[in-house]
């Protein structure tokens, strides 16, 4: 999520898989007969636990935090790993690290590390750090978010195979001490070593069983929880972890997910006392109900760094044309989809970059502009050499918000293009693969921000074969300007280059951008502490119910 991204990515808010990140698996009715079961047996124990019970509209694909690249993962990843720094109030804070000293040149962070223990009782090593870095920038892994360490020197060349892994510069120099040499200054790293792609993993649990993170009894994490229960596409738990060096300051003893992919009976479960908690950040609110519960005052809703998008194959005809690709996006009306399926102001994009860190707030061309994205089809339709399209088909993830959009803009194209278009919709799993393999023309996906810098939307179409980059698409100016925007230490001059590339990006246009996202939420009001930070990410250490 973001992320993701991920999602990645709910469909109202973050379209969620997600990740960052945005899909769902189905629940049977005894699925969700037994999960309240459950949750109203823990609630009424003489112990008193502290039972937070939510939803997650997907199976999480993984609870590994090198392989994550979703929000629902990484809300799993999150409660149950802890990285050398975490975000609170959206600020990083020492976490796995009790002190970090930073080079003069801003090249060299050393973490020192605090006594803290694995879920089963392993010291927390730096060698476990420097172990699950080069892990993820070890080809034979295929991390899809191993361009996030890139920041560290060689990082990108030992992913590539130009070096081995031992040139990387991230060094355990004994237990409790992790020296990380950067590429260059890089004035948000400790926000990126909060992001679960930075998270360490047990050295000897991951060498000794290669599955050890798709299920609860062999999962082990460093974090304020610790999964106890995993029945696939059903329900998961997480539960306090008692070697948690914080524990003091962790007030839940419990989180319960079920698994229903669908909002309506998601916010049904909410409405009955099944849940604490529905819609954002890992799921939506189904949309034919957001005006009544915002005239309620019920819903809560703040702004993310998070773009809806659809991605165009541009390795397969006809989106391997550019004009055509424009001419799908320009004849998209996104303000009329906003005021009348997601309600919950959210902005058109008419760029790629969202506007906490926005290039040029006013966008890159007009919403709706039928009659230039009518020239535009007839003129690319011209360059290849055809008088008909081939047949077009819009996927997305099963979710009755991701429906509801693609179908307004299915009439849309066929309203403004004269074009009919298929719609396809499978599970998340299936999706994102699906996606990656490059089986698909027009693919639904959010991106939320890992951390809120416009480099984080941009890098993730530099390289055609990028873990993220679906689209397949390249430009060598666009790459240029990536990397001389790393160099740049004035940030005046590196917004210009930033703004020059996110200008190429939507000129070209591998993707449609189609709105900036919010998350939006109804909970009870007993539920305290939650945090959902402005990248759309959610964190259970400091949440408590208070009944």
């Amino acid at each position: 999520m973001k992320k993701t991204v991920f999602a990645l990515i709910s469909s109202i808010t973050m379209l969620s898989v997600a990740m960052a990140g945005c899909g769902a698996p189905g629940q049977s009715s005894s699925g969700e007969q037994s999960q309240g079961e459950n949750s109203a047996a823990s609630d009424s124990g003489s112990t008193e636990k502290k039972v937070l019970r939510m939803n997650f509209a997907s199976e999480p694909p993984t609870a590994d935090p090198g392989l994550a690249e979703d929000s629902t993962s990484g809300a799993v990843v999150r409660a149950t790993f802890e990285g050398l720094t975490r975000l609170k109030d959206n600020k990083p804070i020492e976490s796995a690290a009790e002190k970090i000293d930073v080079s003069e040149d801003g090249l060299t962070y050393t973490f020192h590390l605090r006594d803290a223990k694995w879920s089963n009782g392993d010291p927390v090593t730096a060698q476990d750090f420097e172990f699950a870095w080069k892990r993820v920038l070890d080809p034979k892994t295929a991390a899809n978010y191993s361009y996030q360490l890139y920041y560290i020197k060689n990082g990108e060349k030992a992913n590539k195979g130009e070096v081995s892994l031992d040139e990387v510069g991230v060094k355990a120099l004994d237990d409790k001490t992790l020296e990380v040499k950067l590429e260059n200054p890089t004035p948000y790293f400790l926000e990126l070593t909060a992001f679960y792609t930075y998270f360490p993993v047990n050295k000897k649990v991951v060498e000794s069983n290669p599955n050890w993170a798709n299920e609860a009894s062999t999962h082990v994490g460093n974090g304020p929880f610790k999964l106890v229960e995993w029945e696939h596409k059903n329900k998961l738990a997480i539960e306090k972890n008692e070697n948690y060096w914080d524990k003091d300051n962790v007030k839940l003893d419990r989180v319960e997910f079920s698994m229903v992919n669908d909002s309506n009976t998601e916010l049904q479960m909410y409405e009955n006392g099944e849940l604490d908690w529905a819609g954002a950040p890992l799921n939506s609110l189904p949309v034919d109900v957001v005006p009544a519960l915002k005239e309620e005052g019920k819903v809560i809703t703040q702004p993310i760094a998070g773009t809806y998008w659809y991605k165009f194959n541009t390795e397969q005809p006809p989106f391997n044309n550019v004009k055509i690709r424009k001419a799908f996006a320009y004849a998209i009306n996104r303000q009329a989809i906003i005021d009348n399926i997601l309600q919950l102001n959210q902005l058109p994009a008419l760029g790629a970059v969202p506007q906490s860190m926005s290039l040029n707030p006013d966008g890159y061309f007009k919403d709706n502009d039928v009659e230039t994205a009518k020239k535009l089809l007839a003129e690319g339709m011209q360059e290849l050499g055809i008088s008909k399209l081939p047949e077009i088909t819009l996927s997305y993830n099963t979710d009755s918000n991701h429906e509801k959009i693609a179908q307004a803009i299915q009439d849309q194209w066929k309203k403004n293009l004269g074009v009919d278009v298929k719609l396809a919709n499978t599970e998340w799993k299936v999706y994102i693969e699906d996606l990656h393999q490059g089986k698909f023309q027009i693919g639904r996906m959010g991106w939320l921000g890992d951390f809120n810098d416009p480099i984080n939307f941009l890098e993730l179409f530099k390289d055609k074969y990028g873990g993220n980059n679906d689209t397949r698409w390249e430009n060598a100016q666009f790459k240029e300007l990536l990397n001389q925007s790393a160099l740049e230490k004035d940030p005046a001059k590196r917004k210009e280059i930033l703004a020059q590339a996110e200008k190429i990006f939507v000129d070209e246009m591998p993707v449609a951008p189609i709105y900036f996202y919010t998350d939006s939420w109804v909970k009870q009001d007993y539920v305290k502490g939650v945090q959902v930070s402005g990248l759309g990410d959610i964190d259970f250490k400091w949440a408590d119910i208070e009944k």
